[in-house]
């Protein structure tokens, strides 16, 4: 999970202050680092590691000057979060162009031993952007002659396709214009959209909506699996559909990745997550349980906790204060840092948990760090029984594509029934929504036609091409970097 914004403004303009916003509005997707390049004449840089406000001051913004930009925030799942991972990457040579991602290349060892190394090509990181940036390059080389054209990029991207597996949405820049494109399954989010101002027409491509949102765009359209966005030097969008796959797009955006005042895929997250909370809450109805209050885990579990008490007719309390100045648990670079940061991260308020039955409300159990801490918490401050409450269902599967939850070892729930996972988290019970209800409740928050990516919960990897090696090489890849 990374986030990015790629613009192309007019003329005489200056990106750089619409891709701040942008970064800022989805700081939430990666916490570990952040980088923009731009074009005029030049690419120019800047990046590091930290949070957005961070790794830029004033005086870079005199620097990153230009109509072209494309910025990115990182979190690894790839690599050993160094500085030379830090995207967007760019070549001046053989071929200029800048590019950032989101996602994860599944094959990314494989073509460092054959792809690479048949050609004797040394990568300058361990970050997996780099191999489709070259692949990309390379292809784009081959072209007869200046300027470059749709059909130039469209080859260039379809050799991606053929080389790079995975999940991947792509944006970048070049001398003459920006591109964007989508893995040929759509795993990945990314979102077009233009604004009119006086001094002429931007574009801009985002992992979010409401990247676009912050800075006076409007939303356009969602790429679709496979397709490619080309603008050059005439401005005008062209949209090329490269591969023709089934679309799956993942539904743990809709879970927690996505901020709740985002659309993807004509599908709003927030109403996805009312939808979640009030199955959830008939579900608990059916259990036969009696309860005070449901509690949610600060922030993404809020707006399903709304609905999930409306259902039971409880009231929704706030038990939990966080600190906002402490990151997402989830998205921290290892299993200890996780640990660490929870209990700084949130802190009880008593009234609401003593002498009470309390539902604790979560958007999902990955390791079990967070719930084990909550159910710790809910007793010391005086609860009577603590049910706990995923509006996901089990995590199982190691996630091939970019979700930091790549290893067998860490899944709570994986070879445990719903009681011995209770058991295991000091729970009196654990809920879990089914994957029938999650599926059908997002697709009542919109394009009710989707199919998704649900390889986490139940095992199967719609690009049918992962492997026992390739899941080794991640996990290894992620034991190496000390992030699991």
């Amino acid at each position: 999970m990374c986030g990015f914004i790629s613009i192309f403004g007019p003329a005489e303009s200056d990106a750089i202050h619409d891709v701040l916003n942008g970064l800022l509005a989805i700081q939430h997707r990666g916490q570990d680092a952040a980088g923009i390049v731009t074009f005029r004449d030049k690419f120019q840089a800047k990046k590091g590691l930290g949070l957005v406000r961070e790794v830029f001051q004033d005086k870079h913004l005199n620097r990153l000057r230009g109509p072209l930009a494309v910025g990115h925030v990182r979190y690894p799942t790839v690599g050993l979060g160094e500085d030379t991972d830090v995207q967007p990457f760019w070549l001046d040579y053989p071929v200029g162009t800048a590019m950032a991602h989101n996602g994860n290349v599944t094959n990314f060892h494989e073509l460092k031993r054959t792809y690479f190394g048949q050609r004797n090509i040394h990568l300058g990181s361990n970050c997996d952007l780099e191999v489709v940036l070259y692949v990309f390059a390379d292809a784009l080389m081959r072209r007869a002659a200046d300027p470059i054209t749709v059909q130039d990029v469209q080859a260039a991207v379809h050799e991606v396709f053929t080389r790079v597996k995975g999940a991947y949405s792509v944006v970048g820049i070049t001398s003459q214009g920006m591109y964007a494109f989508r893995d040929p399954f759509g795993i990945k989010p990314i979102i077009f959209g233009k604004k009119v101002t006086p001094e002429g027409t931007w574009y801009a491509v985002a992992s979010e909506s409401v990247v676009l949102d912050v800075s006076g765009y409007e939303v356009v359209r969602n790429l679709k699996a496979g397709e490619l966005l080309w603008i050059g030097a005439d401005r005008v969008p062209q949209f090329v559909q490269v591969a023709n796959q089934p679309h799956r797009p993942c539904i743990f955006e809709y879970i927690y990745f996505a901020r709740p005042d985002t659309f993807l895929d004509e599908t709003s997250v927030y109403e996805a997550r009312m939808e979640l909370g009030r199955r959830l809450g008939r579900a608990f109805r059916a259990t036969g349980l009696g309860a005070d209050v449901v509690i949610p885990v600060p922030e993404s579990a809020r707006t399903a906790a709304q609905t999930m008490a409306e259902e039971l007719g409880l009231p929704c309390r706030e038990g939990f204060v966080k600190n906002r100045y402490v990151g997402r648990t989830f998205i921290m670079p290892n299993d200890k840092a996780r640990r660490d940061s929870i209990r700084a991260k949130l802190n009880p308020i008593r009234a609401e948990f003593e002498g009470k039955n309390v539902i604790i409300l979560d958007d999902s159990i990955v390791r079990g760090n967070t719930s084990r801490q909550m159910v710790k918490i809910a007793r010391q401050m005086g609860a009577n029984k603590v049910y706990l409450a995923s509006y996901s269902p089990p995590l199982l599967f190691p996630c091939p594509y970019g979700i930091d939850m790549s290893t067998k070892r860490e899944f709570v729930a994986r070879g445990r029934s719903h009681e011995q996972i209770a058991q295991e988290l000091g729970a009196d019970m654990v809920l879990y929504q089914t994957i029938e209800q999650m599926v059908d409740a997002v697709r009542t928050a919109g394009n009710g036609k989707l199919e998704f990516c649900k390889a986490c919960f139940e095992g199967s990897y719609p690009t049918g091409d992962i492997t026992e090696s390739m899941l080794s090489d991640i996990e290894q890849d992620r034991i190496a970097a000390g992030t699991a």
